[in-house]
């Protein structure tokens, strides 16, 4: 491949970058100048300085590229309006800018989320078939691009990947949790029924270079998962367990969680900025499922996950990347 990939600073994106280059692919990071880009200057890329709202810019970082992997975007917003600007019209641009490229791409990726699909009613895992609900201003703004996406499907051979929650080194969810239990504090969250599908961040990526390979993806779109659904208190205690930290946790009830989103949402407003925690996250966590089903990947592309819960927990706590501090960076969106 000669690939482009945006958001290749991200969390997802690096790993993305990391296994193009042991594959002996030619890789392109689209960058701006704010991007954290040391974790990459290791490895055999050109980076090429742009943005998503510059389309000019896009036009020349296409040019000379046969495979496209769109995973940037903001996930945290000020407002809806952002929301729209990164991720619906920054889309736009970079389908436009393919569409517009001499050299022809042979395949465009885009990483959407399950937020897109919006949540499962009842715990029935939802199915690709299904008709997409989101409830949330992101996940409005990723069915938008991905209708975008869509859209040029006669022009252009596309295929979207809705990940769940993502797991493994570098995962800010782990990021979170480890530092909440470190302070032996355990968010309330949910019941003991599964809540949410998981997949492991190298699984991730071999489901996005298939997608990349295989004919039969185009124009479709599919979910990667695990093949499970876990209860977030599940998720919780694979955590403290891999820490060693399996007791004297203060559990954090639901107020003091919505107290404590309002409080930083107020803190991002005054500095306009996007809040890590809002109340809409915590109430999404306790009364929505969060559960798909993947197998229309494995049947299609021969998907198959290598990495349940407790493997991916251990290797994001004790992998290299994570550092001696086992924290990971946090992630920053290209």
């Amino acid at each position: 491949m000669k690939a482009l990939v945006t958001g290749a600073s991200g969390f997802i994106g690096r790993r993305l970058v990391l296994e193009l280059a042991r594959r002996g692919h030619e890789i392109a990071c689209l960058v701006r100048p704010t991007s954290k880009t040391a974790p990459l200057r290791d490895l055999p890329v050109e980076f090429v300085l742009g943005d998503l709202g510059d389309a000019a810019s896009l036009v020349r970082a296409v040019e000379g590229r046969d495979h496209i992997f769109h995973l940037a975007g903001v996930i945290q917003a000020i407002d809806g309006p952002a929301f729209e600007t990164a991720n619906v019209q920054g889309t736009r641009n970079l389908i436009n800018a393919c569409l517009k490229s001499a050299y022809g791409v042979m395949r465009f990726v885009f990483v959407s989320s399950i937020a897109a699909a919006g949540p499962s009613p009842d715990g029935k895992a939802l199915t690709e078939d299904d008709e997409p609900s989101p409830v949330s201003a992101y996940g409005r703004s990723k069915l938008a691009a991905e209708l975008i996406v869509l859209a040029a499907k006669d022009k252009l051979p596309v295929t979207i990947v809705r990940p769940p929650n993502v797991l493994g080194p570098g995962s800010k969810e782990i990021e979170r949790t480890l530092g909440l239990l470190r302070k032996r504090l355990v968010p309330a969250l949910g019941d003991e029924q599964p809540r949410t599908s998981l997949v492991d961040v190298d699984d991730l990526v071999e489901a996005l270079l298939l997608a990349a390979e295989n004919p039969r993806s185009v124009g479709q779109t599919y979910f990667v998962t695990d093949g499970r659904a876990y209860a977030w208190a599940e998720i919780t205690a694979a955590v403290s367990e891999e820490l060693g930290i399996e007791r004297f946790t203060v559990t954090v009830p639901f107020a003091a969680q919505m107290l404590a989103a309002w409080l930083a949402e107020m803190a991002a407003r005054l500095g306009r900025k996007p809040p890590l925690l809002t109340r809409e996250i915590v109430r999404a966590a306790r009364d929505h499922f969060w559960i798909y089903d993947g197998s229309k990947i494995e049947r299609e592309l021969g998907f198959h996950h290598r990495y349940g819960l407790r493997e991916s927990i251990r290797r994001a706590v004790n992998e290299p990347q994570l550092g001696r501090r086992g924290r990971a960076r946090r992630e920053e969106e290209a």
